[in-house]
């Protein structure tokens, strides 16, 4: 199952509300509005019915993609024996030698959008810290060279 997009429980459920409030409210809603607004008449120049049926294929396009991401969705749950190493929903604080820090959560690819302190589980600096525990280093090659940060906290809440 090369195609499998893995998900943290809270991301798993977010998308899954997400899904059931598109299907449920959004879209029935989008669809009165666009049957009311068709029925006016003139279609051509009726601002109503284009920006609410422009809307309603951008609902259908995402109850799409979300029906689809759920066919090979898996849901990683927290595990006890994760404790004291980042693996998969882990939130890393990281310092580096000149006392910078950053705090991260590693997620799948689906959960990064709208969200500056998650990083995917495929980018380098997550890759680096996989598997580490804190006081170990890390070392990230970047577009300035190679960085090396120290794991300073882990946690999974």
């Amino acid at each position: 199952m090369t195609n499998r997009k893995l998900l943290t429980a809270e991301g798993y459920q977010r998308l899954q509300d997400e899904l059931n409030d598109l299907v449920r409210k959004e879209r029935p809603e989008i669809t009165k509005i666009v049957s009311w607004a068709a029925s006016l008449g003139d279609r051509s120049e009726n601002a109503d019915y284009h920006y609410n049926k422009r809307k309603l294929r951008e609902i259908d396009r995402r109850i799409r993609y979300l029906t689809k991401l759920f066919e090979v969705a898996q849901k990683v749950e927290y595990r006890p024996e994760q404790d004291g190493k980042a693996y998969f929903g882990a939130w890393v604080e990281l310092e580096n030698d000149e006392g910078e820090t950053t705090k991260f959560r590693i997620v799948g690819d689906e959960e990064i959008y709208g969200r500056k302190d998650y990083i995917s589980l495929q980018s380098p600096m997550a890759k680096a810290c996989l598997g580490k525990a804190v006081d170990d280093e890390i070392q990230v090659q970047t577009p300035k060279g190679k960085m090396i940060w120290y794991i300073t906290k882990i946690s999974y809440q």
